[in-house]
């Protein structure tokens, strides 16, 4: 009698990472992120790992630019569940002005993030925490993760 196969419970991991505020800090934020990525399992230049790095440096960028309250930083968190094949991005700043989706000019250089982050990720939000928010994406994964580092 063969023995019942068992199913792999599905498993939630955790990435949380305050950065500085700055130019600097938003491209910390898209560089570490993508190292977490990778050690979930999703390589760079795959799919994934793109869209994922592309919505957080959008989020990071608009946090430092639009977000930023002297002496105060920015926090990443990636939650990345498997079972589901989701990763659910979380940028939170202290500022109290909600990110609005607006399409600019033609000619304008600048304005288009939320753009990105609308058309890459599944669904994306904004929560009011304290006298900041948060804004989140979640991004669906087509590939699976491999076994974790």
């Amino acid at each position: 009698m063969p023995a019942p196969r068992s199913l792999s419970p599905a498993t939630t991991r955790l990435f949380v990472q305050r950065f500085s505020a700055t130019r600097r800090g938003a491209r910390l934020a898209r560089l570490l992120a993508g190292l977490q990525l990778v050690e979930w399992g999703h390589p760079r230049g795959a799919d994934d790992h793109d869209t994922v790095t592309i919505v957080v440096a959008e989020l990071a960028a608009n946090a430092v630019l639009h977000g930023r309250v002297p002496g105060r930083d920015f926090a990443l968190l990636l939650r990345y569940d498997d079972g589901q094949g989701v990763i659910r991005i979380e940028v939170s700043d202290t500022h109290s002005a909600r990110p609005a989706l607006v399409v600019p000019a033609s000619d304008e250089d600048h304005g288009r993030g939320l753009i990105l982050v609308d058309a890459l990720a599944t669904r994306w939000g904004v929560d009011r925490v304290g006298p900041g928010k948060t804004v989140w994406a979640e991004c669906a994964l087509s590939t699976g993760a491999g076994s974790p580092a």
